[in-house]
């Protein structure tokens, strides 16, 4: 099975449960569909060769600090 060929299947499975979801490609070999919870956020991708890697991104919790996004942008520094 392909990357598309299940990551599709999983994408249909999503939508027939009203899961929203992103495509996204990130690796040449795989495609990731990229899930948002309350409080989570899920990063399941499919590679070609039929392995599946799945990540999940749990919150701590709102971390209140006025100079977060300054921070956010100077990782992008040019």
């Amino acid at each position: 099975m392909t990357a598309l060929t299940a990551a599709a299947a999983f994408g249909r499975e999503l939508d027939r449960r009203h899961v929203p979801y992103e495509l996204h490609t990130v690796r040449d070999d795989a495609l990731m569909l990229s899930v948002a919870l309350p409080g989570e956020r899920w990063e399941i991708e499919f590679f070609d060769d039929g392995r599946i890697e799945l990540e999940r991104f749990v919150s701590q919790g709102v971390a209140e600090a006025p100079d977060a996004l300054a921070l956010l942008l100077a990782w992008f520094d040019e």
